[in-house]
């Protein structure tokens, strides 16, 4: 498997901030799961709080128009993140429910049937996910607490086949923005560190709390912020 040029890209990046642990550990997690998995079409790994997808995928698969369906059609990814449950189905479940019957048909016919999500958790608080994809329906039959091994997952909370539709690449493709971004908004947080002499968690509550009142994204201030601190 190899990372999308986005996840590539953003991978550098960290690289050059001296931060490649990242990229070694994603290495290793894509080399262990094409030995362990037959039949893998690829993976994501999501930080929640940075809002960062990373992907790999295998060199063959084309997933092209897919993560636009499950935004019109709804899928069960959609439904998992917005009710919290654990959702468990296969492809067949898919087309027998009728509910996300175009999301079904197109993501087989792209090679994806199965998928395996994973939350990653810091205590008892999820942090991130894992979304591993498979080319047949019984991919990931049996192998819940093995491949929760790998990326220190929660195995009980797996949610299966959540993400057909392979929609975690079109936030991973978000990811070079994303780190630019947040280069931004830690540059804002050290000027309202240095003007009122406040601890970096106050003053990232403090640019948070403007934007949600400004109606703005944090971003946006934060550019101002480092234009006014910086004289330009």
């Amino acid at each position: 498997m190899e990372p999308i040029p986005e996840t590539r890209e953003a991978l550098r990046r960290l690289g050059e901030l001296d931060d490649e642990d990242l990229g070694r550990d994603l290495e290793d997690a894509a080399a262990a799961l094409g030995r362990r998995v037959p039949g893998l079409v690829g993976f994501s790994i999501s930080v929640l709080e940075q809002d960062i997808t990373f992907t790999y995928l295998t060199t063959a698969v084309s997933l092209a128009g897919l993560d636009a369906l499950q935004y019109l059609g709804g899928g069960p990814c959609e439904e998992a993140v917005g009710t919290g449950a654990v959702v468990a189905v296969d492809h067949e479940d898919l087309l027998d429910e009728g509910r996300w019957l175009l999301f079904a048909g197109a993501s087989a016919g792209c090679g994806v049937a199965s998928t395996l999500s994973l939350p990653i958790l810091a205590g008892p608080d999820v942090v991130g996910s894992v979304n591993i994809y498979g080319a047949a329906a019984d991919t990931f039959t049996g192998r819940h607490e093995e491949l929760a091994g790998l990326f220190g997952a929660w195995a009980p909370g797996a949610v299966t086949n959540a993400d057909l539709s392979f929609s975690s690449r079109l936030r991973a493709a978000g990811a070079v923005e994303r780190l630019e971004d947040l280069a931004v908004v830690d540059l804002a947080v050290g000027v309202l560190v240095a003007a009122h002499t406040i601890s970096p968690v106050e003053a990232r509550h403090r640019l948070d709390l403007a934007a949600a009142r400004a109606g703005v994204p944090v971003v946006d201030v934060a550019r101002l912020l480092v234009d006014v601190g910086t004289g330009r």
